[in-house]
């Protein structure tokens, strides 16, 4: 069945499927559909020129046996893992840091700022108070009242380090 499918559209079913894709990235973005769908031209140009090749008599019965429809499915398949592994390396360098590096790191915002310890630090746990809130924080044992600065945040924003000034 795929065999007949295939033969009926001859070359042009890689250049269907190809813009079939690539009107899908535009319909449902996503950057990935774009990468399998150009991995698709790329077979549908190769099988043009190989259809055109056999057209005109060269080496006809030598494409005839290479450029099976089942060479043309494991290329296309190993073509779109390479185009989609080229396509996240050209497209990962560009997404770059926003003009707002700690936006939404609300830990990270902390560090430098100071404060004066609301519970004091015991076995190396504390808590300050920064604006309306009161943070966890970590540094060493001092007492109540005691001024600190923040000198860095957890990565889960939920504990601060702090030191004596």
């Amino acid at each position: 069945m795929i065999e007949r499918i295939v033969s009926e559209l001859g070359p042009w079913n890689w250049m269907v499927l190809g813009f079939v894709l690539l009107v899908m990235e535009v319909v449902a973005p996503g950057v990935f559909m774009l990468w399998i769908g150009i991995a698709a031209l790329i077979i549908g140009a190769i099988s043009l020129l190989v259809s055109y090749a056999a057209i005109w008599n060269w080496q006809a019965q030598l494409n005839d046996a290479i450029w099976t429809w089942q060479v043309q499915v494991l290329a296309f398949l190993i073509l779109s893992v390479i185009s989609a592994f080229i396509g996240k390396r050209l497209t990962a360098g560009s997404a770059g840091e926003g003009d707002q590096p700690l936006l939404n790191r609300r830990g990270a915002q902390m560090v430098g700022r100071t404060a004066r310890l609301v519970e004091p630090i015991k076995d190396g746990r504390g808590r300050i108070r920064l604006g309306d809130t009161l943070w966890r924080v970590s540094g060493p044992d001092l007492p109540a009242g005691t001024q600190v600065r923040v000198t860095g945040a957890a990565d889960t924003d939920l504990e601060l380090t702090v030191e004596a000034i």
